[in-house]
């Protein structure tokens, strides 16, 4: 691993992490080229943002769950591969129901280069510290629609106001939201803004 790249649960305390692309939950339906491992890695300058997020989401009684960090370039490129195969229809339902699998570069879901292969850009959500569930957000993580974008219409006011907890908080912190996915956020002074990095996460 690079010297500026850690593991987020090594560094701030208190994280919950599930890395989605380690796992078979996610819109290609099995695990993602470079996640070998089923950590967050970040940089040590996202680090240091995330822990002062992590400390201002308490004094809300939230904590953060993070779904994925830095993401092998080798990763994106297996992104695009999936989206020019043909429709199995197998997390169609649940992660891009409304679009084709070949519209999800053009409508900004995925890119070709990444703010997470350049291990500035975080994929989170807040959950209660009381009782450990996660904050109802008005849609799961990556799912590839107009509901998950910032100001969406069609989700309660109780939702929108958590997606407004978890924006400010980041805001707060240093991060930058990017409005097609409520839960993903980028950190605004990033150490390596032209590089993309590509070791995997073992």
């Amino acid at each position: 691993m690079k010297n500026d790249f850690v593991f987020v649960d090594e560094f701030v305390s208190g994280i919950r992490w599930d890395a989605k692309y380690a796992t078979w939950d996610n819109f290609t339906g099995k695990p993602v080229d470079g996640y070998v491992a089923n950590r967050i890695v970040v940089t040590r300058a996202l680090c240091a943002a995330l822990e002062k997020a992590r400390e201002n989401a308490a004094s809300f009684g939230f904590g953060l769950l993070l779904w994925d960090g830095y993401r092998p370039q080798c990763a994106a490129d297996c992104f695009l591969r999936w989206s020019k195969q043909l429709e199995d229809g197998r997390t169609k339902l649940k992660h891009y129901p409304n679009i084709d699998r070949s519209e999800i570069v053009e409508k900004g879901y995925v890119s070709a280069k990444s703010g997470h292969s350049r291990g500035s850009a975080i994929d989170l959500t807040l959950y209660h510290l009381a009782t450990g569930t996660l904050v109802p957000m008005g849609g799961d993580f990556d799912l590839m629609d107009s509901v998950s974008h910032h100001g969406a219409k069609g989700i309660t006011q109780v939702e929108a106001r958590n997606r407004q907890y978890l924006c400010s908080i980041m805001e707060a912190c240093g991060f930058i939201a990017y409005n097609c996915e409520w839960w993903h956020y980028i950190l605004k002074h990033e150490p390596y803004p032209n590089a993309y990095f590509d070791f995997p996460i073992t």
